[in-house]
């Protein structure tokens, strides 16, 4: 029997390192070749690590949340034949990625700390003097009594958020007295009362940040310190656009599919970016180059169990509406099923993003770094408005928009949105050559 050491693959594109994100076997396991093994990840994208050869597996090269160098050693194989290493070389091994500092469970040695008062241990059980004369004769009620007690106990028992019906009464016919809110505050500090819904908690549970959520926090940390963003928020009536998608939907829907409004604004943001080309751009703030795009490459951020990614939607400008709502769909289902490619998560120039139906009033969406605007649509929502003296129902939505104002002056990011707007408003102007 032979060692047959698997090391870290060039998954190429010059990426050096990746973050091993999860184990599909353990030592002692018996692997079969073309076996996944690992899933790693090198930016958003989850790459599958095969084994090229069967075999027992001897020990692991890392363990999940590792970052590891292209080379290092990714797991030991137990081969039958000599294997490709001599059976007491030394692994090469991962380089840890910092992890954050765990919340300290234990207290520091006292000579360590600032001088501080001791806090008076906590109370294990109520005070005999308190519980003991109510506990003896402490009458329960049954489903649907009230509870009996003076509007002084009452107010008391709702400043301290104790509902009285589960509280035992020791009074004349089961009256509630001060000494059983006393004994039942006593009795929740350690265990709670059945039927109380004021109960304290004291677990706590600490969660790594590695894989996906990682690189989001990595990425969001990025945008925020490189970029001042401005947002920029409009009120737009889409009342006519929402008819529109209606009939094209009742027309030509089965055969063409379905229209969302995710289409109709990336269309409008096409035209719009063809006055204002500033805007569909990437900033290299190292270099000090501005670069703008003639392809709208649309980056479409989406919800996914791991957290949020971003697909891209190719050469928006080259397609009509339906084209751009089957890629929409098709790229969310890739990167909600963990298939999307790393060509599909990169190379964007431009995002939008859809809290749909969550809606709200206003976000500030985080601009996706290194581009320097992005767009956010939120819900559309039925209002009253006035038009022309009359009050009509109208469907709204709001845009809140982020630019990176080292290079998108706050009038340009204006006159785009506004841009957008009209195009919007007048569904008729998006098929205007």
């Amino acid at each position: 029997m032979g060692i047959h050491v698997i090391k870290m693959p060039d998954i190429g594109e010059g990426i050096a390192e990746v973050e091993l994100v999860e184990w599909h076997v353990q030592p002692g396991d018996t692997v079969a070749e073309d076996q996944v093994l690992a899933d790693v990840m090198t930016d958003k994208a989850t790459v599958e690590i095969p084994a090229p050869v069967r075999g027992k597996v001897l020990a692991l090269g890392g363990k999940v949340g590792d970052v590891m160098a292209v080379g290092t050693e990714l797991i030991r194989l137990e081969v039958e034949g000599t294997g490709n290493v001599a059976a007491g070389a030394p692994p090469v091994t991962a380089r840890a990625a910092p992890a954050p500092a765990p919340a300290p469970s234990a207290p520091a040695p006292a000579a360590a700390q600032a001088p501080v008062q001791a806090a008076p241990p906590r109370a294990e059980a109520p005070p005999p003097a308190a519980a003991a004369a109510p506990a003896a004769t402490a009458v329960l009620r049954a489903p649907g009594e009230k509870p009996i007690a003076s509007p002084a106990v009452r107010r008391r028992a709702w400043e301290l958020g104790i509902e009285l019906q589960f509280v035992p009464g020791s009074g004349t016919a089961g009256r509630i007295l001060h000494e059983d809110l006393d004994a039942f505050v006593a009795r929740r500090g350690t265990a709670a009362p059945a039927g109380s819904r004021y109960v304290e908690r004291h677990d706590e549970e600490q969660v790594q940040v590695i894989g996906l959520r990682r690189r989001i926090a990595q990425k969001m940390q990025e945008a925020k310190r490189r970029i001042p963003h401005f947002t920029y928020v409009e009120e737009i009536d889409v009342t006519e656009l929402e008819a529109l998608r209606g009939r094209l939907n009742e027309r030509h829907g089965e055969q063409r599919g379905r229209l969302t409004l995710l289409p109709l604004l990336a269309r409008a943001i096409v035209q719009a970016l063809r006055e204002y080309p500033q805007i569909n751009a990437r900033f290299d703030d190292d270099a000090g180059i501005v670069t703008r795009y003639g392809a709208v490459h649309l980056g479409v951020a989406t919800q996914t169990d791991g957290g949020l990614m971003v697909p891209v939607l190719r050469h928006a400008e080259a397609r009509d509406l339906w084209s751009c709502a089957a890629e929409i769909r098709r790229l969310a289902e890739a990167a909600r099923g963990g298939k999307a490619s790393r060509e599909e998560l990169t190379g964007s120039t431009i995002t939008i993003t859809s809290l749909g139906a969550l809606g709200g009033i206003v976000t500030t969406p985080v601009i996706n770094w290194p581009e320097v605007a992005i767009i956010g649509v939120g819900r559309i929502v039925e209002r009253p408005v006035l038009q022309q003296g009359q009050v009509v129902a109208r469907k709204l939505v709001n845009l809140s928009s982020s630019f990176d104002h080292r290079v998108v002056d706050g009038a340009d990011g204006a006159y785009f949105v506004q841009a957008v707007r009209a195009l919007l408003e007048s569904p008729a102007l998006l098929f205007v050559e």
